[in-house]
């Protein structure tokens, strides 16, 4: 059977969600950039159609439920569709462009890095300044010396990271905790890809602005652009097409809605480096606004010059000399794959997400799935992998306008070959075995607090009832008795009142006798 019979077979089984689905009049998302057909912005649609073997592939490995994919250039996008569902459950909705997934750390970009250019743009945040200008409890042990700059470039000389969901009972002691973090290596001198360095500048952001970092970017960014589904803390009205991602993390109940990163959870759900939530309709806008340098349909939220600043590459050596602002730039392999230059920029994120760029040939590629949810691949992180860079190496193959000529199309894909994606049966049961004890005993446990706390209620609410009738006997119980009391005071005061009228009477009737004149003697 032909790739292309096998893509179709697979898309019959999954199910491919083409752009336009129908959806209720006056609905609130957005419905990202127009798209268009391939060969009118100077691409091939049958080369494009690798995209849909790819990312089925994927699926049918077991490397996620479902994905929302983006190929956009010139500001039309080519490929806009949702693959397979957002569980493996049967009858789970289809994704669709409209699906709301959890961006992981793909928020250090779009939301803490917008923010920081936004301040840049307007003369606020000088990037060569210590952190400790806008944060003056930033400082001791070497942290007075980190720069706006080092920390967009993790190179603060801070871990990657600290278990905060462990140590911190409540978001100001992990903010505090966060602020407190020893350097690894002095400022400047390591590369250390760092969610606590995304998390400072989050903070910066806040106090330059005045406004939690939420806020900060849906006024500036998001609303601005119309990017009406992307935000933290997802509202309810959300969660129906919201993508799940853990079924039993430390917190002890399945997450849907809720940011998946512990860390990012014990800062509040809003943190820099993790939290924001997207959709790929809104995505494209986004995608679109920095590769246009700035601005999308007449609303400008960036400078060009400010774009073009933070996604080209800072300069540095060694390990991490791929970095820019914020942003990395593609070293030809990883997430990026083969084809794109060293002026793409791009970002991934640990539950399934990716967004790469590349302004030379005006075209970007959107990869939004929860792998984290029940992947039933051996090696999902292998899948996810491959797919993302096989999704870089397709749209690039399928331009047929470069200058520089047309490519050959390869043999075969990575996804194709699925190499290092399986495991033997054995080994596979092996590691599956202990997730599922896992899983079963979280939910025994979360049923049985449940439970537990329902009792506790039901204890309570009894208590308090009988609390309320005891009160209530002992309240009529005075009240007869005072009552009673009255009516013996009363009775008495009666009695007294009438022995007194009786003595008044005989007295007066005495009286009376006395004066009244006597008879005389005959």
């Amino acid at each position: 059977m032909s790739r292309a019979a096998v893509a179709a077979a697979l898309a019959a089984v999954l199910g491919v969600a083409n752009a336009g689905a129908p959806r209720a009049a006056g609905a609130p998302w957005s419905e990202g950039i127009p798209v268009r057909s391939p060969t009118a912005v100077g691409m091939s649609a049958e080369r494009l159609a690798a995209v849909d073997r790819v990312v089925l592939s994927g699926i049918a490995a077991g490397g996620f439920p479902g994905a929302a994919v983006v190929v956009g250039r010139d500001g039309y996008a080519v490929v806009k569709r949702g693959y397979g569902r957002l569980t493996w459950a049967d009858d789970a909705p289809a994704v669709t462009d409209q699906s709301v997934y959890d961006l992981a750390s793909l928020t250090k970009v779009v939301a803490t890095t917008s923010a920081i250019m936004i301040l840049y743009d307007d003369g606020l945040v000088d990037l060569d300044a210590p952190v400790s200008r806008y944060l003056p409890e930033f400082t001791g042990g070497g942290r007075e010396r980190v720069t706006v700059r080092h920390l967009l470039a993790h190179r603060s000389g801070l871990p990657a990271g600290r278990d905060l969901w462990r140590s911190a009972r409540t978001p100001a002691e992990a903010r505090r905790q966060v602020l407190e973090s020893r350097l690894v290596c002095p400022p400047g001198a390591c590369f250390e890809y760092s969610d606590l360095g995304a998390d400072v500048l989050g903070f910066v952001a806040e106090a330059v602005s005045g406004e939690p970092l939420d806020r900060f970017v849906a006024a500036q960014v998001f609303e601005p652009l119309g990017m009406n589904d992307t935000g933290f803390r997802p509202p309810a009205s959300q969660r129906a097409r919201t993508a799940p991602t853990e079924v039993a993390p430390p917190r002890g109940y399945p997450l849907r809605g809720e940011v998946h990163d512990e860390n990012a959870y014990a800062l509040g759900g809003v943190a820099g480096h993790a939290g924001l939530f997207s959709t790929a309709a809104d995505m494209s806008i986004f995608a679109q606004t920095l590769l246009n340098g700035g601005a999308y349909r007449g609303e400008r939220v960036f400078a060009d010059s400010t774009v073009r600043l933070f996604t080209r590459r800072a300069g540095w050596g060694g390990p991490g000399q791929s970095r820019a602002l914020g942003w990395d730039t593609c070293n030809g392999g990883g997430s990026c794959g083969r084809l794109m230059g060293p002026t793409s920029f791009g970002h991934t994120g640990f539950t399934g997400t990716s967004l790469w760029l590349d302004p030379e040939r005006r075209m970007f590629v959107l990869l939004l799935t929860n792998r984290v949810y029940e992947a039933r691949a051996a090696r999902p992180a292998r899948v996810i992998g491959d797919v993302r860079a096989d999704l870089a190496d397709a749209a690039e193959l399928a331009i047929t306008d470069d200058p520089a000529g047309v490519p050959a199309m390869p043999a075969a894909f990575r996804a194709d070959a699925e190499a290092g994606w399986h495991r033997a049966p054995a080994e596979a049961e092996e590691r599956v075995a202990p997730r599922r004890e896992r899983v079963a005993r979280s939910t025994r446990a979360a049923r049985s607090a449940r439970a537990a706390r329902k009792a506790r209620a039901a204890k309570s609410a009894r208590a308090a009832k009988s609390g309320r009738s005891a009160k209530s006997a002992k309240v009529a119980k005075a009240a007869n008795a005072s009552k009673a009391t009255k009516s013996a005071a009363s009775a008495k005061a009666a009695k007294a009142a009438k022995g007194a009228t009786k003595t008044r009477s005989t007295a007066s009737t005495k009286a009376k006798a006395a004066t009244r004149p006597g008879k005389s003697k005959r």
